[in-house]
Protein backbone atom coordinates (compact mmCIF):
# COMPACT_ATOMS: atom_id res chain seq x y z
CA UNK A 1 0.00 0.00 0.00
CA UNK A 2 1.42 3.38 -0.98
CA UNK A 3 1.46 6.49 1.16
CA UNK A 4 -1.01 8.16 -1.19
CA UNK A 5 -3.62 5.44 -0.55
CA UNK A 6 -3.27 5.79 3.21
CA UNK A 7 -3.37 9.60 3.16
CA UNK A 8 -6.78 11.28 3.44
CA UNK A 9 -7.56 14.10 1.02
CA UNK A 10 -7.44 17.80 1.85
CA UNK A 11 -5.57 19.64 4.55
CA UNK A 12 -5.54 16.65 6.91
CA UNK A 13 -3.75 14.58 4.31
CA UNK A 14 -1.21 17.30 3.63
CA UNK A 15 -0.53 17.69 7.36
CA UNK A 16 -0.04 13.94 7.69
CA UNK A 17 2.42 13.93 4.79
CA UNK A 18 4.26 16.91 6.28
CA UNK A 19 4.54 15.07 9.59
CA UNK A 20 5.75 11.88 7.88
CA UNK A 21 8.37 13.84 5.98
CA UNK A 22 9.59 15.58 9.15
CA UNK A 23 9.88 12.23 10.92
CA UNK A 24 11.76 10.69 7.99
CA UNK A 25 14.20 13.60 7.78
CA UNK A 26 14.85 13.57 11.52
CA UNK A 27 15.33 9.81 11.34
CA UNK A 28 17.83 10.17 8.51
CA UNK A 29 19.75 12.82 10.45
CA UNK A 30 19.92 10.59 13.53
CA UNK A 31 21.00 7.59 11.48
CA UNK A 32 23.74 9.62 9.80
CA UNK A 33 24.97 10.71 13.23
CA UNK A 34 24.93 7.07 14.37
CA UNK A 35 26.77 6.07 11.20
CA UNK A 36 29.57 8.56 11.86
CA UNK A 37 30.02 7.24 15.41
CA UNK A 38 29.92 3.64 14.24
CA UNK A 39 32.50 4.26 11.53
CA UNK A 40 34.88 5.86 14.02
CA UNK A 41 34.48 2.93 16.41
CA UNK A 42 34.83 0.42 13.60
CA UNK A 43 38.11 1.95 12.48
CA UNK A 44 39.37 1.84 16.06
CA UNK A 45 38.36 -1.79 16.46
CA UNK A 46 40.07 -2.72 13.21
CA UNK A 47 43.31 -1.22 14.52
CA UNK A 48 42.90 -3.05 17.83
CA UNK A 49 42.21 -6.34 16.06
CA UNK A 50 45.20 -5.87 13.76
CA UNK A 51 47.53 -5.23 16.70
CA UNK A 52 46.08 -8.16 18.66
CA UNK A 53 46.54 -10.39 15.64
CA UNK A 54 50.20 -9.44 15.34
CA UNK A 55 50.75 -10.11 19.04
CA UNK A 56 49.08 -13.51 18.81
CA UNK A 57 51.09 -14.56 15.76
CA UNK A 58 54.36 -13.44 17.36
CA UNK A 59 53.66 -15.34 20.58
CA UNK A 60 52.54 -18.40 18.68
CA UNK A 61 55.72 -18.36 16.62
CA UNK A 62 57.81 -18.17 19.78
CA UNK A 63 55.87 -21.02 21.40
CA UNK A 64 56.31 -23.20 18.32
CA UNK A 65 60.04 -22.52 18.39
CA UNK A 66 60.29 -23.69 22.00
CA UNK A 67 58.15 -26.72 21.21
CA UNK A 68 60.41 -27.70 18.32
CA UNK A 69 63.44 -27.43 20.57
CA UNK A 70 61.74 -29.58 23.19
CA UNK A 71 60.87 -32.21 20.60
CA UNK A 72 64.43 -32.25 19.29
CA UNK A 73 65.73 -32.76 22.82
CA UNK A 74 63.22 -35.28 24.12
CA UNK A 75 61.14 -36.53 21.21
CA UNK A 76 57.37 -36.90 20.97
CA UNK A 77 57.34 -39.22 23.97
CA UNK A 78 58.59 -36.38 26.17
CA UNK A 79 55.79 -34.14 24.86
CA UNK A 80 53.11 -36.78 25.47
CA UNK A 81 54.42 -37.32 28.98
CA UNK A 82 54.44 -33.58 29.75
CA UNK A 83 50.89 -33.13 28.42
CA UNK A 84 49.39 -36.08 30.29
CA UNK A 85 46.99 -35.11 33.04
CA UNK A 86 46.83 -31.41 32.19
CA UNK A 87 43.39 -29.72 31.98
CA UNK A 88 42.00 -27.53 29.22
CA UNK A 89 42.17 -23.75 29.43
CA UNK A 90 38.91 -21.86 29.98
CA UNK A 91 37.98 -18.65 28.16
CA UNK A 92 35.59 -16.01 29.50
CA UNK A 93 34.27 -13.23 27.25
CA UNK A 94 32.90 -9.91 28.48
CA UNK A 95 30.17 -8.21 26.43
CA UNK A 96 28.72 -4.71 26.18
CA UNK A 97 26.28 -2.82 23.96
CA UNK A 98 27.49 0.06 21.80
CA UNK A 99 25.01 2.04 19.66
CA UNK A 100 22.67 -0.94 19.71
CA UNK A 101 25.40 -3.44 18.85
CA UNK A 102 26.22 -6.19 21.34
CA UNK A 103 29.90 -6.92 20.94
CA UNK A 104 32.71 -8.53 22.99
CA UNK A 105 34.93 -6.09 24.86
CA UNK A 106 37.27 -8.42 26.72
CA UNK A 107 38.51 -11.98 26.86
CA UNK A 108 40.26 -13.66 29.75
CA UNK A 109 41.86 -17.09 29.83
CA UNK A 110 42.28 -19.31 32.85
CA UNK A 111 45.07 -21.85 32.46
CA UNK A 112 44.81 -24.53 35.16
CA UNK A 113 48.06 -25.23 37.02
CA UNK A 114 49.83 -28.47 36.36
CA UNK A 115 48.50 -31.18 38.70
CA UNK A 116 50.91 -32.35 41.34
CA UNK A 117 50.53 -35.89 40.06
CA UNK A 118 51.46 -34.95 36.46
CA UNK A 119 54.99 -35.63 35.26
CA UNK A 120 57.17 -32.57 34.90
CA UNK A 121 58.52 -31.74 31.42
CA UNK A 122 61.70 -33.65 30.75
CA UNK A 123 63.63 -30.63 29.44
CA UNK A 124 63.74 -26.87 29.90
CA UNK A 125 62.58 -26.18 26.33
CA UNK A 126 59.23 -27.86 27.04
CA UNK A 127 58.86 -25.79 30.20
CA UNK A 128 59.36 -22.62 28.15
CA UNK A 129 56.98 -23.98 25.50
CA UNK A 130 54.27 -24.50 28.10
CA UNK A 131 54.59 -20.92 29.34
CA UNK A 132 54.78 -19.54 25.81
CA UNK A 133 51.67 -21.42 24.66
CA UNK A 134 49.74 -20.15 27.68
CA UNK A 135 50.60 -16.60 26.60
CA UNK A 136 49.69 -17.39 22.98
CA UNK A 137 46.30 -18.77 24.05
CA UNK A 138 45.56 -15.57 25.98
CA UNK A 139 46.58 -13.49 22.98
CA UNK A 140 44.44 -15.65 20.69
CA UNK A 141 41.39 -15.06 22.89
CA UNK A 142 41.99 -11.31 22.90
CA UNK A 143 42.42 -11.31 19.13
CA UNK A 144 39.24 -13.36 18.63
CA UNK A 145 37.25 -10.92 20.79
CA UNK A 146 38.66 -7.88 18.99
CA UNK A 147 38.07 -9.43 15.57
CA UNK A 148 34.48 -10.38 16.46
CA UNK A 149 33.79 -6.88 17.80
CA UNK A 150 35.09 -5.32 14.58
CA UNK A 151 32.95 -7.70 12.51
CA UNK A 152 29.79 -6.96 14.48
CA UNK A 153 30.23 -3.19 14.43
CA UNK A 154 31.18 -3.34 10.75
CA UNK A 155 27.98 -5.21 9.99
CA UNK A 156 25.98 -2.51 11.77
CA UNK A 157 27.81 0.14 9.74
CA UNK A 158 26.62 -1.54 6.53
CA UNK A 159 23.04 -1.93 7.79
CA UNK A 160 22.86 1.67 8.98
CA UNK A 161 24.30 2.94 5.69
CA UNK A 162 21.62 1.03 3.78
CA UNK A 163 18.89 2.51 5.97
CA UNK A 164 20.19 6.04 5.43
CA UNK A 165 20.39 5.45 1.70
CA UNK A 166 16.83 4.10 1.60
CA UNK A 167 15.56 7.19 3.41
CA UNK A 168 17.59 9.75 1.47
CA UNK A 169 17.21 8.26 -2.00
CA UNK A 170 13.76 6.72 -1.91
CA UNK A 171 11.45 7.40 1.02
CA UNK A 172 12.10 11.12 1.57
CA UNK A 173 11.94 12.04 -2.16
CA UNK A 174 8.70 10.05 -2.45
CA UNK A 175 7.17 11.89 0.51
CA UNK A 176 8.27 15.23 -0.90
CA UNK A 177 6.69 14.42 -4.25
CA UNK A 178 3.45 13.28 -2.62
CA UNK A 179 3.43 16.39 -0.43
CA UNK A 180 3.88 18.54 -3.53
CA UNK A 181 1.04 16.78 -5.31
CA UNK A 182 -1.17 17.10 -2.25
CA UNK A 183 -0.44 20.83 -2.12
CA UNK A 184 -1.33 21.25 -5.78
CA UNK A 185 -4.53 19.25 -5.35
CA UNK A 186 -5.50 21.30 -2.29
CA UNK A 187 -4.80 24.56 -4.09
CA UNK A 188 -6.86 23.44 -7.07
CA UNK A 189 -9.69 22.35 -4.79
CA UNK A 190 -9.68 25.67 -2.97
CA UNK A 191 -9.73 27.56 -6.28
CA UNK A 192 -12.66 25.48 -7.46
CA UNK A 193 -14.47 26.10 -4.17
CA UNK A 194 -13.86 29.82 -4.58
CA UNK A 195 -15.28 29.77 -8.10
CA UNK A 196 -18.34 27.89 -6.91
CA UNK A 197 -18.88 30.31 -4.01
CA UNK A 198 -18.60 33.32 -6.30
CA UNK A 199 -20.97 31.70 -8.78
CA UNK A 200 -23.44 30.88 -5.98
CA UNK A 201 -23.19 34.45 -4.61
CA UNK A 202 -23.82 35.87 -8.07
CA UNK A 203 -26.80 33.58 -8.57
CA UNK A 204 -28.31 34.60 -5.23
CA UNK A 205 -27.91 38.31 -6.10
CA UNK A 206 -29.99 38.07 -9.24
Amino acid sequence: MTTARRTPPGRAGRLRLRHSLDVAERGADLLEQKLRILRTEHERLLRVAEAAGRTWRDLLSGAETWLLRGLLLGGEQALDSAAAGTALAEVSVGWSVFMGVRRPVSASVSVPPRPATAAAPSNTALVHAQTAYAGAVRAAAEYAAAHAAAELVGSEVVNTRHRVRALRRHWIPRLREELHRAGLALEQSEQEDGVRRRWAAGADGR
